[in-house]
This record gives structure tokens, C-alpha cells and sequence, in this order.
């Protein structure tokens, strides 16, 4: 059981670091990172004035996300969240026929899944130590 908290431990961390170095790099240039994003999908069947606004959200999201996970708050609900973060940019990457980002978005989809799925062993966690205060 000590190992499976350990590697719940590990894997949330790494997924978290993920989503927060993200969402940090593109935060200094969010605008630009919110054009270029805009740029590549003009020719998708997604309409622009959606995909300029989902850049900056997109930023925003993966560096909040992020930084839940590496934090262990809210665990359940971040896991989620970035599930659905996956779906859209699955679906992004489908409309411009990026099908190589694709796959790191699955890798990305199924870690999620699978912490979501494994949530009990979530022990060294902000989430966690609320509940051991609260008894």
C-alpha cells in the first residue's frame, strides 16, 4: 500500500508539473502564444473569434491546474479539469490535422483518467491532510 501512495505521489507531481510549466512559459507571452494559436487554426472548421480567447484560457487553465495537482488541492475536481482540457485540444488538434501532438495529448488523457481512477491512494496530499484534521 506504501507504494501505491508513492507512485499516486509521483505520477500527480509529474502530471502537475506538466500542466504548470505550460501554463507558466506562455504566460509572459499570452498574447502571442493566443495569436499564433489563432493563426494555425484559420483554415479549421473552428471559428476564429473562439480560438484567439481559448488560447488565453487554455494558459491560464494548464498553469492553475498545475499548480492544484503539484499542491495535491482539490484533486479530484483538477483532475477533471484537465480531462477536459484534453478533450478540447484533442479536438483542436483533430481540426487542423495535427495528429502527432495527438498522441501526447492521450498520454495526458489517460494519466488523468488513471489518477482519477486511483483517487484513494491521493494520501500526501492538501486534500488528504483536510480530511485528517477534520477527524
Amino acid at each position: 500500500m506504501k507504494n501505491k501512495k508513492l507512485a499516486y505521489f509521483l505520477l500527480r507531481i509529474i502530471v502537475g508539473m506538466s500542466m504548470f510549466g505550460h501554463g507558466l512559459v506562455r504566460l509572459p507571452k499570452i498574447a502571442a502564444f493566443s495569436a499564433g494559436m489563432a493563426e494555425k487554426f484559420q483554415d479549421s472548421m473552428i471559428p476564429l473569434f473562439l480560438v484567439e480567447p481559448f488560447g488565453y484560457i487554455l494558459t491560464i487553465a494548464e498553469f492553475i491546474i498545475g499548480i492544484l495537482l503539484l499542491f495535491g488541492f482539490l484533486t479530484r475536481q483538477s483532475l477533471v479539469a484537465g480531462s477536459i482540457v484534453m478533450i478540447a485540444l484533442v479536438f483542436g488538434s483533430s481540426a487542423v490535422e495535427n495528429w502527432p501532438v495527438i498522441n501526447s495529448q492521450l498520454w495526458h488523457a489517460a494519466l488523468f483518467a488513471f489518477l482519477l481512477w486511483n483517487l484513494d491512494y491521493n494520501s500526501w496530499s492538501i486534500d488528504t491532510r483536510n480530511k485528517l484534521e477534520e477527524n
